[in-house]
């Protein structure tokens, strides 16, 4: 998903969902720092770099393919953007490897979403922005694995966009590819950038989505196309009505954080609340645009929710007063909050995936359970788990 709906969308939800301007305003910041919460950022403020929630073009230009590298990698991806469906999923065909690389294909709605929700509750606006972009990516990004993977997430030439026309039916189009990251795409023509198509596993080109280029970030698309590991079956992508759920599912969400209907639970979607604001919400989703106008969409409707002015993102907004921080202190910042949500959400995940016996990212421990493993970064981690954290 874009900035539009990650940082404004989300505002929206937040305000929807019972929270104040103030907090609506330092939530969504949270949903959208997951996407600039990189290695190169973190050293630039001294902050733990176990923490990183995304990586940089020019970061994965320079990573390690060998199994450390790739654990890496996954760790990240799997964590914050490609959260497993089934970790346990059954799989008729390939080998072991195989196994593992399908149980982490995205998906919304599994268990692993209730335990992303459940690990936020009480732990601040931070943890809950967090979660609240990793829920989100559950839609947008089903049906491709935050590991690099041919076998996964190649798609083959049949690609095609659906377009709606007046009289309510769809128009079929083929999609284009091409491969210059410079050059926008030119939604009128159809023409989108992916990855270049490379013939090795685990190269990083075969990341995620990266085979279909922004496609399922945009909210106004729809299109089928054949995965690669669907046995040559297409599969129908319905950005429009997904987004839409993942908005309801938001908001139902956050009001669980609050406290306002019981634990979280899937397929659970706050439709009643949202209801007096569909038009407008799937008139947003639906208008084929870049990010520019969306975002511009979006913070309209959120500024006629509030009656107040929606704080455009700036990265920089919180590093002084981490940066000001005695070193005793900066877990009590807004950056020093985010890091440890973004450690215990990453820990949690991986020990999920470790636990199935799927070594793809990494090994892990319990730390809520177990404690202190001798890393320097999740010593405070610890006290985190255990009720450390705070609402604000």
């Amino acid at each position: 998903m874009e900035r539009s709906f990650h940082y404004y969308g989300t505002y929206c939800a937040a305000l929807l969902a019972g929270y104040s301007v103030e907090e609506s305003q330092d939530l969504c910041y949270s949903a959208f720092l997951v996407d600039k919460f990189s290695r190169t950022f973190l050293e630039r403020i001294g902050g733990p770099d176990s923490a990183a929630t995304t990586q940089l073009p020019v970061e994965m230009a320079s990573a390690r393919i060998d199994p450390i590298g790739l654990a890496d990698i996954t760790r990240i991806w799997a964590s914050f953007h490609f959260l497993p469906y089934d970790l346990n999923a059954q799989v008729n065909k390939g080998g072991r490897k195989y196994r593992n690389k399908y149980r982490l294909i995205c998906g919304p709605n599994g268990d692993l979403v209730v335990d992303t929700v459940s690990l936020a509750k009480g732990k601040g606006l931070q943890a809950a922005g967090l979660a609240m972009h990793v829920l989100a990516d559950t839609w947008a990004h089903r049906y491709f694995a935050g590991t690099p993977s041919l076998v996964i997430n190649n798609t083959n030439r049949f690609f095609v966009e659906l377009l709606p026309s007046e009289d309510g039916s769809f128009i079929e189009r083929p999609v284009k590819f091409r491969h210059n990251p410079a050059v926008p795409d030119d939604l009128d023509k159809g023409l989108y950038t992916n990855t270049v198509y490379q013939p090795s596993e685990n190269t990083v080109m075969n990341l995620g989505h990266g085979r279909c280029g922004h496609l399922p970030d945009y909210s106004f698309a729809r299109y089928r196309y054949v995965p690669a590991w669907s046995d040559y079956e297409e599969v129908l992508k319905d950005n429009p009505a997904e987004y839409y759920q993942a908005f309801c599912q938001m908001v139902y969400a956050m009001r669980c954080l609050r406290g306002e209907s019981g634990p979280f639970q899937v397929d659970t979607y706050d439709t009643a609340t949202v209801a007096p604001y569909e038009h407008t919400i799937r008139g947003i989703l639906e208008k084929r645009q870049h990010a520019e106008g969306a975002i511009e969409d979006w913070r309209a409707f959120g500024e006629q929710l509030s009656g107040h002015a929606v704080e455009y993102f700036d990265l920089d907004a919180y590093v002084q007063e981490y940066l000001d921080a005695p070193e005793d202190a900066k877990d009590e910042t807004y950056l020093g909050k985010f890091a440890l949500a973004a450690l215990a959400q990453k820990g949690m995940v991986v020990n999920r995936v470790w636990s199935t016996g799927n070594p793809l990212a990494g090994r892990s421990i319990d730390y809520d359970k177990d404690g202190f493993a001798g890393i320097e970064d999740f010593l405070p981690l610890v006290g985190y788990l255990r009720g450390g954290g705070s609402r604000d």
